[in-house]
């Protein structure tokens, strides 16, 4: 047992094994919420416990029928397959012209649908896990076991980390297609031809042992036709919410500020400068407020119907300390609520709205981790043309 668990292997496929579960969980943790949120409030965490119990355990049972079956020949090609489909699902945005999952006001009943919207919305995590477990029931089960109690009782947090952190899901999305990568080299009926004749495809790493240009691939596969379908999708620009609040005064001719704000205490500075601001004015400011909310990924499928309603209530309390600022100050103003990514969408809003002005927050990022990660205000400075005051 020493030995296994000094095997860096097992770590690495016990990472990947958390990481493909709780990437790909996030479809089932918009379902658990919509199916209890109707519920009273004493009885939404049962449906949510004994609701993800039953489903724990029924992907639990698949997922070790998945790892067997993929010792047949020729499976591993298919779930390849699905899983490179998977994986570009992950990095193009949902459309919202499907029926969603409906909330349910009884408790057995959210039980039921939790249990059912998981069977269907399971394939994606069962193929994923079973892919990174390489036949291995232990690591299997050791990974299930730390990353579905995370999936329950942190589903909020792990939506909120990949809405402010995109990058999670590209990784996730990129791990997947080295997952398949894999797959599609191992495969029973492909391994030892492979071995044979394509020997050059294996490369051997000192600690890390060995990798394949496939795996590569596959990742950088997955990256480059996501980026591209979601560039085709257009980032599903939508407004959610009419133009709400007390509605600016003026013709026209008043300074026009767009305020986006993400419900963040940092970004309420860019609302106090824009209160600043009004007072040095004769003239009202048209302040304009905007939450951007990011698409779900497209595997949330069977949410599609309920995700409007979804970003707008997001949406409504990114919102809320805001507002509640500028009616304190008095001042009149508009609110805004869309979908899509976010400085893409405030570069466009600016342009349509034609505002004079961006008051942005930086999310407090030092210098380093903006260069790191790439910041949001960074890139809506290349993309408008009008002045960005970065508020930090």
């Amino acid at each position: 047992m020493i030995e296994y668990l000094s095997n860096p292997a097992f770590w690495v496929g016990l990472g990947q094994i958390i990481i493909v579960n709780i990437v790909l969980s996030g479809d089932n943790a918009v379902v658990i919420a919509l199916a209890a949120r109707s519920l009273p409030a004493h009885q939404q965490k049962q449906a949510i416990i004994w609701g993800s119990v039953a489903a724990i355990v029924m992907r639990v049972i698949l997922t070790i029928v998945a790892v067997e079956m993929l010792k047949f020949p020729y499976l591993k090609l298919v779930g390849a397959l699905l899983l490179f489909w998977i994986a570009i699902q992950l990095l193009v945005p949902e459309e919202g012209d499907e029926d969603g999952i409906k909330s349910s006001g009884n408790l057995w009943a959210a039980i039921r649908t939790i249990l059912i919207a998981d069977l269907v919305m399971s394939l994606d995590n069962v193929i994923g896990v079973a892919a990174a477990a390489k036949g291995d029931n232990i690591l299997l089960m050791l990974g299930l076991a730390i990353s579905i109690p995370l999936i329950i009782f942190g589903s909020t947090i792990i939506l909120k980390l990949m809405d402010r952190y995109p990058v999670i899901i590209t990784g996730g999305a990129a791990l997947l297609g080295w997952v398949a990568g894999e797959m599609l080299i191992t495969d029973p009926a492909l391994k030892d031809w492979i071995d044979v004749n394509m020997s050059w495809m294996h490369i051997h790493l000192p600690v890390v042992g060995d990798l394949s240009w496939a795996q590569i691939a596959g990742a950088a596969f997955v990256i480059l036709i996501g980026k591209i379908m979601t560039a085709r999708a257009g980032h599903s620009k939508t407004e959610i919410t009419p133009a709400g609040g007390a509605a600016a005064t003026g013709e026209g001719r008043n300074l026009k500020v767009l305020v986006p704000v993400d419900g963040s205490s940092n970004c309420l500075r860019a609302v106090e400068l824009a209160i600043r601001q009004a007072a040095l004015f004769k003239e009202p400011l048209d302040i304009k407020l905007l939450n951007v909310q990011r698409p779900f990924p497209g595997t949330v499928r069977g949410v599609h119907g309920q995700a409007e309603q979804l970003h707008q209530e997001e949406g409504m309390k990114a919102l809320t300390a805001a507002r509640a600022m500028l009616d304190q100050a008095g001042l009149k103003y508009s609110y805004h609520v869309g979908v899509g990514e976010t400085a893409e969408y405030v570069a466009s809003f600016a342009k349509e709205e034609q505002v004079n002005e961006v008051l942005m927050c930086t999310r407090g990022m030092s210098a380093a981790a903006n260069m790191l990660m790439g910041s949001v205000a960074s890139r809506v400075l290349q993309l408008i043309e009008v002045p960005l005051v970065l508020v930090k």
